[in-house]
Order: structure tokens, then sequence, then C-alpha cells
């Protein structure tokens, strides 16, 4: 039985319900953040807790529990819930509201604690394809709870029978996926854009890996620079890191994984079980 935190309490998951004058039910208004187990302890959480901090702040949403609240409510749903390995997503909500509009000070924490996803093995071994198309985030370094636009993207990624969707900005530079951050091997540098995207925890422990192996930059990345790209990946808390083999009707490079993404996934991979960055 999955067993969920609402609002101070722990209950079965179909018991967990929140009020519908929720600003999160009639607005939209929260923010969450998500992380995920390996070997059964969860990886960076301290991390994740500040970039949800970061969240509420970005859209004024006053947190009234400190971090380390956070991180041991968090624990404690992972303990009551019995999983190999967990996805761990942490809500808060903007709370009940009598205009149905502005918060009130009084958010309501959620933490979900459910079995990790298994995606397929051969996204990593052969790599994935992705969309691009014209959008972007209304408060980039906000993860906001309304996710209606990129559910939106992610179906049409899914209707080109692609994994994931690109966004591009109105100057046309290339931004980051629905639910991940992009990388592309341009004249044997790694470029990454570092502007109008949410920085993913994922993101920030690639780069540090790159920055050992090859030239990094940290720059605007023009769609009309993607063709002439070697190698393509994307990173995310759930996909780890992704070869991407073809850009809409376009071949990544030779249309295979490239030996500096097969490189960084395999350090990746040593990170993620280093005792030191779990718990």
């Amino acid at each position: 039985m999955a067993i969920y935190h609402v609002d101070g309490q722990f209950m079965p998951a179909e018991k967990a319900v929140i009020p519908v004058d929720d600003l999160a039910v009639v607005r939209g208004i929260g923010v969450f953040d998500l992380l995920r187990t390996y070997d059964g302890k969860p990886l960076f959480l301290q991390e994740h807790v500040q970039r949800l901090f970061d969240s509420a702040k970005a859209i004024k949403l006053d947190l009234p529990w400190s971090p380390d609240h956070i991180c041991r409510v968090a624990l404690e749903t992972l303990a009551r819930n019995d999983l190999e390995e967990a996805n761990i997503r942490i809500i808060v909500t903007g709370g009940s509201s009598p205009d149905f509009m502005t918060p009130q000070g009084k958010p309501r924490l959620i933490v979900l604690v459910t079995p990790l996803p298994r995606l397929p093995r051969w996204w990593y071994d052969q790599g994935v394809k992705v969309i691009t198309l014209v959008s972007e985030r209304r408060i980039p370094d906000a993860k906001s709870i309304d996710y209606l636009p990129a559910a939106m993207a992610l179906q049409k990624a899914r209707e080109a029978e692609a994994v994931e969707a690109i966004y591009i900005d109105r100057r046309g530079n290339a931004l980051e996926g629905t639910t991940s951050n992009l990388f592309a091997l341009i004249d044997g540098t790694l470029v990454t854009p570092g502007k109008g995207i949410l920085s993913g925890i994922t993101r920030k422990v690639v780069l540090a890996i790159a920055q050992g192996i090859c030239p990094v930059a940290v720059r605007d990345l023009p769609r009309k620079e993607l063709p002439k790209a070697q190698e393509v990946f994307i990173t995310g808390t759930n996909k780890g890191l992704v070869p991407v083999v073809q850009i809409d009707d376009t071949p990544v490079g030779d249309g295979r994984p490239g030996p500096l993404t097969r490189r960084i996934m395999a350090a990746l991979e040593a990170q993620m079980t280093a005792p030191r960055l779990s718990g």
C-alpha cells in the first residue's frame, strides 16, 4: 500500500486529498521537485529541496518550513513505502485562498513516493529521436506544477514517434526539453544553453564531469547550429543521460550515440552510485 504525506499527515494514497479551494486546484499555483533513489537511497535530496525553495521564491510563494524539515518528511515518507527504487515528488501548493487568486501564506506540503519508472534500454544503446517546437517557460527558474504546455509539447513528440520535445525560443535558440536539459557537441566543444532554462541537478553533475574531459561552453544554442552537431544528448532526473540520434527529420552525426556521449554516460553512472552523493 502506497503511503503519502499530505499537509502534515501520513495516509494511504487512496485517502490522500486536498481541499478543492486550494490554489493548486483552481489556479494551478504551486511548485514541485522530483528526485529518484539509487540502490534505495535518495540522490541529491538537499539539492532538490533547495531548488524547491528557489522555485517558490521565483513565484513569490513563502514557505513556512525549513529545508531540513522537508528533507526529513521526504525521508520518512520514503521509509514508509516498501519500494526497491522510487521517485520522491515534493509538492508545495498555493494553499486555500478566499479570493481564489493570491496565496495567503498557508501552503500545503505534499510528498508522493512512487515506483521508479523503468525506461527502455534501447534509449541508451541506440539513442532517441526528439522534435523541436517554438515555446518557452513563462518563469524558467520555477519548477511549477502548471505543466500544460509541457504536456501538450510531449504529446506532439509522441505523435512524431519521438521521446522528447526541445523548446525553441522566439529568437531561434534551443533551450531545453519538457523534462530535460540539452547538450550538443559542436566543433569539439560541448555546448549547453544557460538562459531561459530550469537548471537541472543532473545537468550540473554532467557539466562538472564534462569539464574534465573536453571544452565546455554555456551559451545560447541557435536551432540552426543543431544540424552541425556531432553528438547530442539530454539529461534529467529519471532519464539520466540519453543520447539523441535524430532531431526532427535530421540525423545527428552518424545516427548513433557518439564516443563523448558514452564516456560521459559511464562517468555519470559512476557518480550516481558514489555513496557521497546519496542521501
